[in-house]
């Protein structure tokens, strides 16, 4: 894509998530052609959207990869503003379409320079300060993402809208993170249950993922950085007045309600 493409289609992106109205898709002038192209779009709509501090991961685990029908993980960012401490109350008309997914999140205690690439388990696990149960917030801000294909929601940061974290446990490497049980409720009901094995194997092997797709656009971690590792359930879109638990054995549960 050229440069003017990249810059049109970013703000076609940033106009309807300030303005809150659906974004339909992009015309064949600046639609991205590729994965590649919906990073250089999406690397643009942040600068015009505000401070990154962290990032959401998609489709790393068979239940969402079925849900969306991509096959493999998708990246977007988490702004400053949009993370919240459990327990949680958020308003329903601040979302277009709100929905939730069960996660385990990793906050960074240190950089991942991307000089060091390629990246293992053991190397990204040294980075983790923290790791915490956790709500993924994500927001259908389209028309019809069914008819969107995967670089255009990528350069929309992949539905992501913020999340919601548990209390930190600093102590989690004597935790097996893919043996942990974790299970969603909405309204007291259950939404869903799944093991961190779901995660790509492992969900530290996201981060993996992650730390090198953005050492391949030139990018890095950065200590404080929030990763979440993607979604164990599929996505459960809300009603005002539902409230949601995700509880992660080991970790413990956060907590979201929608007035």
């Amino acid at each position: 894509m050229t440069p003017d493409a990249i810059e049109q289609a970013a703000e076609m992106l940033a106009t309807a998530r300030r303005s809150g109205t659906r974004f339909d898709r992009f015309p064949e002038s600046c639609r991205p052609g590729d994965v590649a192209a919906g990073y250089a779009i999406q690397d643009t709509l942040h600068g015009k959207l505000g401070e990154i501090v962290g990032y959401k991961i998609g489709c790393t685990t068979p239940v969402m990869q079925r849900y969306l029908g991509i096959d493999h993980p998708c990246a977007g960012g988490i702004f400053a503003g949009s993370v919240y401490t459990s327990p949680a109350s958020l308003r329903y008309r601040d979302f277009r379409r709100v929905g939730v997914e069960c996660e385990i999140a990793v906050r960074l205690g240190r950089d991942l320079p991307g000089g060091n690439a390629p990246f293992d388990r053991d190397s990204v696990a040294d980075a983790v300060a923290e790791c915490m149960a956790a709500i993924e917030l994500v927001d259908d801000r389209y028309v019809d993402y069914g008819k969107l294909d995967a670089a255009s929601m990528i350069a929309d940061d992949f539905f992501g809208a913020g999340c919601v974290l548990g209390p930190p446990r600093q102590d989690w490497q004597s935790l097996d993170l893919a043996a942990c049980e974790a299970s969603m409720t909405v309204n007291g009901k259950s939404a869903g249950r799944g093991t961190g094995a779901l995660v790509l194997g492992h969900p530290l092997e996201a981060l993996v993922w992650l730390a090198g797709s953005l050492a391949e656009r030139g990018q890095m971690l950065r200590a404080g950085d929030i990763v979440m590792t993607g979604s164990m359930v599929e996505t459960r879109w809300l009603e005002p007045g539902d409230w949601v638990d995700v509880t992660i054995d080991g970790l413990g549960v956060a907590a979201v309600a929608v007035t």
